[in-house]
């Protein structure tokens, strides 16, 4: 797969992460937030089986040939980051406004290269820093946190920008080792809707009929964000290593403003215009430049 493929991948993988947040705020009317989750991400999980089983379940014997262990273990820590990232991100819409919860979610773009910084042994290009703080600058105008209240709802989503880091990082790690992007996409999507399921089971309720209430929203987040959207994130990641692939995610706040601007009919000031430049500025920057310099992250 070449490098032009995985932009395509990780900007269309955006683009539904940033539209599919106005589904994940309106579809808790009627149901919880580990309902929303624990529904959305089954029907993601059996949206992926069918074209894992077509495409990949022939090249399972191959791949885990030599380590199958290293897979499950991967998958799990991948599995498990995705549901604590995205359940904190759920729960906090409860407690905060969007646009807190849009601000304080791309605190995984400097969380990334922060961690692979302190943890990790390859070395980054210099652009990745300036890059971030240009995303963050734009996150910072563009959902206009600056008229917003801090809310203790705000410290879930800042810790659930923690587990959506580990899972940039390691999604960018087990790509390396095995090419089953679909039976990965599947794995995590289970794994989110079990945990979700259990802990929903405890503390909500689960009315099919209020469920069939947000029908429309859980399917569009389900099928198209929780299913391909994170295979997406995978075949990404393939060329594109974690701190820059980050970055590019950053996108999803402007592509959530637009959709908020069709969709919500919500007005874009100067300042939102201006949020969308410093993070389109902050991509072009972190691709552009290691590949003038032929030196690739």
């Amino acid at each position: 797969m070449s490098k032009s493929i995985s932009l395509l991948s990780a900007l269309l993988c955006t683009f539904i992460w940033g539209t599919t947040f106005i589904a994940q705020d309106t579809g808790m009317d009627n149901i919880g937030p580990f309902t929303f989750n624990a529904v959305r991400f089954f029907i993601g999980f059996l949206a992926i089986i069918p074209l894992m089983i077509l495409f990949e379940l022939k090249n399972f014997k191959s791949e885990f040939k030599l380590d199958k262990k290293t897979f499950i273990i991967y998958a799990l820590l991948i599995g498990i980051s995705l549901f604590l990232g995205s359940a904190l991100q759920q729960v906090a819409l409860l407690y905060t406004d969007v646009a807190n919860a849009a601000f304080f979610t791309i605190f995984y773009v400097p969380m990334v290269p922060i961690i692979i910084f302190m943890f990790g042994k390859k070395s980054m290009h210099w652009s990745v820093w300036p890059s971030v703080v240009l995303c963050l600058i734009g996150g910072y105008l563009l959902t206009n946190f600056h008229d917003a209240t801090v809310r203790l709802g705000d410290t879930l989503v800042v810790l659930g920008a923690l587990f959506w880091s580990t899972h940039i990082i390691f999604t960018g790690i087990i790509i390396t080792k095995y090419n089953l992007p679909l039976t990965l996409g599947a794995a995590q999507t289970l794994i989110v809707a079990i945990f979700s399921f259990i802990i929903g089971i405890i503390y909500e309720e689960f009315i099919f009929g209020n469920i069939l209430m947000e029908i429309y929203s859980i399917l569009y987040a389900g099928i198209l964000s929780g299913g391909f959207a994170f295979v997406l994130q995978i075949y990404a990641q393939r060329n594109i290593t974690p701190a820059p692939a980050a970055i590019i995610f950053s996108l999803e706040g402007v592509f959530a403003t637009i959709a908020a601007w069709f969709i919500l009919n919500q007005i874009l000031d100067v300042n939102n215009l201006l949020g969308c430049f410093f993070i389109l500025c902050g991509v072009l920057l972190s691709q552009l430049l290691p590949l003038i310099k032929k030196k690739y992250i």
